[in-house]
């Protein structure tokens, strides 16, 4: 059995990561490679749980939330990327005008992550235990206690947009409920645990203005299960 050597091992690895997205140039001949950074691949990702089983959120709010606001999301942030790369051959390009597209690139990535996270949390029966419900009892005193912050944070931000977010910050070594205005606004080192979405598009087709209403429903289809595998995964990332 033939082995491979480090060197052949980190030259593999560094051919794989040269780029993966092939287009052709302005002369449609000539193939060039982009960066992976400006591949535009995304693709979204499937509902992990019956919508139709949800308590209080009708499956008609989660499929167009899915196919509108998230799919979306993903479509403009590879529209963003290959967009980029294509702008990297204007030598004369003006900076602002970079910059505004590098803050629709912030802007789509934050609203893809967070989504993907949201409707990860969801489809549980809303009951917490493990080792999520043991964080939160040490930082908050009590389950109770933390969950009447985090429906404060999140209905604070009703008749709005943001994101509610319960997270561990890797730099303070702390967990806290984030109140998070828009995509972007979202404290720096933080791993989303827990992670609500209050833009109305999450919750008006079913409740209107009354958005309390979406954050009791959200609070009784909460994937526990989901949230302690990614309070496990903390101990990796350290």
């Amino acid at each position: 059995m033939n082995k491979i050597s480090r060197r052949d091992a980190i030259r593999g690895a560094l051919a794989a990561s040269a780029g993966v997205l092939a287009f052709n140039g302005e002369s449609g001949s000539q193939t060039e490679r982009a960066p992976m950074a400006f591949a535009g691949k995304h693709a979204p990702k499937p509902l992990s749980f019956d919508p139709t089983k949800l308590i209080g959120i009708s499956e008609k709010l989660i499929r167009s939330h899915h196919e509108n606001n998230y799919t979306g999301a993903v479509k403009a942030l590879n529209a963003v990327e290959q967009r980029l790369i294509a702008l990297a051959k204007e030598k004369d390009l003006p900076a602002y005008i970079y910059g505004d597209l590098k803050r629709q690139e912030l802007i789509r990535t934050g609203s893809v992550v967070l989504h993907e996270n949201y409707f990860a949390n969801l489809g549980g029966n809303g009951k917490a235990d493990g080792n999520a419900k043991k964080l939160i009892e040490q930082w908050f005193g009590s389950y109770e206690a933390w969950e009447a912050e985090f429906k404060r944070t999140g209905n604070a931000l009703s008749g709005g947009s943001g994101w509610t977010i319960l997270g561990f910050n890797q730099h303070t070594k702390g967990l806290h409920n984030y109140w998070s205005a828009d995509h972007t606004s979202n404290a720096p080192f933080t791993v989303p645990l827990l992670v609500l979405d209050m833009y109305e598009h999450a919750y008006q087709m079913d409740y209107g203005a009354a958005a309390a209403k979406y954050v009791d429903a959200f609070m009784a289809n909460v994937n526990w299960e989901e949230v302690n595998r990614r309070v496990e995964s903390l101990g990796k990332l350290s």
